[in-house]
């Protein structure tokens, strides 16, 4: 009907205080979880869990669909900072370690799975891969708010093992939602012999690979030079407007292409991100090269960063708002009762720290990095030239390796902060496991609920532990090999953007 309207009426008292009591709640968890375990967000879950549909059901399924889709809209804000954020000389440097680790953290968790699952408890082939395949993904919302929530003591996204961490959980999430997408679609392959087993499993493939060729070298070759040339002084005039709305029209249309292309939204936001990280020019004349977002707004011939508008505008509502109902979904889609039988139970803990352990086994590379002349090899093959002088950088290298063997212990500190930070499965496993279960046959409700345990277990259990590991040993773990890092290349920034959107 034309002219329709939604009449307006006045909200009943009981759900406004429902409404009042959820997000003061929300908030008091959050805060009380982060005192006792540094990790906020398992109170955010828990508090999911208690007033959605798998304990109480206080909310209104309406209110659980909306706080739904703003917590999703939360996580692309959450990875779309992340983006803006990264280093990119750190993550040029640590692509291959970051390879390494990201297929590590797949390929462990699936092939532990078959012992256990396939071998052990008679699980069917593709039920096994299905349930590993959903515990090999990384939470990356999880990552990014583990990230942002330590640096109160040391900034993890400036440190070394902080950007081999973002790297390998963005891949490992590329991998787990092209896994999603395939183990989505093969339901269709149960009645139906047309369908092309190699498109349907290509695509979000050939998808994701091309949109980290191509967004790099169109960002280098055709955006940047247009942008400098031809348009960032103009943003100087308008400072956080003409930002934000660049911000909003790049993250729309790389989310958008992602999806359409077949690949993962949240790797288009962090894309998206990268893409505005690279684009202004970099020399100090530059209208976006400022030391403080002050200066930024008050110069005329300067404009704040994007990072900078991101803070006035979006930080607020992302951190109080979007980022706590993203974790309450979380806890909106465990279900919570079905978990407590007794073979339920321990075959979900079993499960649960072997899953433990594939993710762990990730931290093993920086050791092994240090050990074997990996890191000088492809700096001898690259050619490498010091931005310092040739014997400012022998007396730092030097300094550098006469603490580490020093004080080896730091190296494994930062192993295990990399391990732990990997183990949170969070809405990517959830999202694999709840496709293959409701939109395949291959999935048994008990392989469905071992699954949810180890999910649900190693997302509480991984945060927990980078709190802990950042709370007593953040300082150390900053001040060592992979703590806090120089920049690594000092030119336009050209080469090391390419890099680093591909490492995503």
């Amino acid at each position: 009907m034309a002219g329709s309207f939604l009449p307006y009426h006045e909200p009943g008292i009981v759900q406004i205080l429902i409404i009042i009591s959820f997000f003061f709640i929300l908030s008091l968890a959050e805060w009380a979880s982060a005192k006792i375990i540094r990790a906020g967000i398992i109170g955010q879950v828990a508090v999911g869990i208690v007033y959605g549909k798998p304990l109480a059901d206080i909310l209104e399924d309406d209110w659980e669909t909306t706080f739904l889709a703003l917590g999703y809209v939360g996580l692309i804000l959450i990875i779309f900072e992340g983006g803006l954020s990264a280093r990119m000389d750190l993550l040029k440097a640590n692509l291959v370690l970051s390879m390494l680790g990201a297929a590590t953290g797949v390929c462990f968790p699936i092939g532990l799975s078959y012992i256990l699952l396939y071998l052990g408890f008679g699980y069917g082939a593709v039920e096994t891969f299905i349930i590993g395949a959903a515990l090999s993904a990384t939470s990356l919302g999880t990552t990014f708010a583990v990230i942002s929530s330590a640096s109160g003591t040391v900034d993890l996204a400036q440190t070394r093992v902080g950007s081999v961490l973002v790297s390998a959980a963005v891949i490992d999430d590329v991998v787990g939602l092209v896994m999603a997408s395939v183990i989505g679609k093969l339901g269709q392959l149960e009645g139906d012999n047309d369908v092309n087993l190699g498109w349907l499993i290509g695509r979000p493939i050939v998808a994701s690979i091309a949109m980290a060729i191509i967004t790099p070298i169109v960002t280098k070759f055709f955006f940047a030079p247009i942008f400098r040339r031809y348009i960032e002084n103009y943003f100087a005039r308008y400072d956080h407007i003409s930002n934000i709305i660049l911000m909003t029209l790049t993250l729309s249309a790389f989310i958008s292409i992602a999806a359409y292309t077949g690949t993962s939204v949240l790797f288009g936001a962090f894309l998206a991100g990268t893409f505005l990280t690279y684009i202004p020019s970099k020399h100090p004349e530059g209208p976006f090269v400022v030391m403080t977002r002050k200066e930024g707004e008050q110069l005329a011939d300067k404009s704040p960063t994007f990072v900078h508008t991101f803070q006035k505008y979006l930080m607020d509502i992302q951190k109080y708002l979007m980022e706590p109902l993203f974790f309450a979904s979380i806890g909106f889609a465990i279900p919570f009762v079905q978990l407590w039988t007794g073979k339920r139970i321990w075959r979900g803990i079993v499960f649960t720290l072997l899953m433990v352990f594939g993710k762990l086994i990730v931290g093993i590379w920086l050791p092994l990095w240090a050990w074997v002349p990996f890191d000088s090899l492809f700096r001898r093959r690259k050619g490498h030239r010091p931005e310092k002088s040739s014997a400012e950088a022998e007396v730092h290298t030097s300094d550098r390796l006469r603490e580490n063997r020093r004080n080896p212990g730091t190296i494994w500190l930062s192993a295990l902060l990399l391990g732990s930070a990997m183990v949170a499965r969070g809405e990517i496993g959830l999202l694999i496991v709840e496709i293959g279960y409701n939109e395949t046959a291959y999935v048994s409700e008990d392989g469905f609920i071992t699954a949810v345990w180890a999910i649900l277990l190693n997302t509480i259990l991984g945060p927990a532990a980078v709190g802990i590991l950042v709370k007593f040993y953040g300082k150390r773990v900053g001040e060592g090999e992979w703590g806090l890092q120089d920049s690594v290349g000092a030119d336009d920034g050209s080469h090391t953007s390419s890099q680093a959107v591909l490492s995503a």
